[in-house]
């Protein structure tokens, strides 16, 4: 999906000399309030902004004060892949 965004001139000015590449915080303020109301997933998030990894978006979202959506099954999950790698024992 493609989405045009028509800005006021001043208001585009204004955006263009505080940030360098304005579609790209527009994009990024997307994936954030995506996240934070649950909209979008951890995955969905680094799709959208071209992230190689989990630890990309796990920063991403740190940086911008948004915190992470960690269930008790994803930290169940965790330990068993932890397990596995032989991380912790069994």
């Amino acid at each position: 999906m493609q989405i045009h965004i028509e800005l006021p001139e001043d208001v585009s000015r204004t955006l263009q000399e505080c940030w360098s590449d304005v579609p790209r915080r527009t994009l990024e303020a997307i994936a954030l309030e995506g996240y934070r109301s649950g909209a979008l997933s951890e995955s969905q998030v680094r799709r959208l902004l071209g992230f190689e990894t989990r630890m990309d978006v796990h920063a991403f979202l740190k940086q911008a004060g948004i915190p992470l959506h960690y269930t008790k099954a994803d930290f169940e999950e965790d330990l068993e892949a932890h397990r596995k790698l032989g991380l912790l024992p069994n």
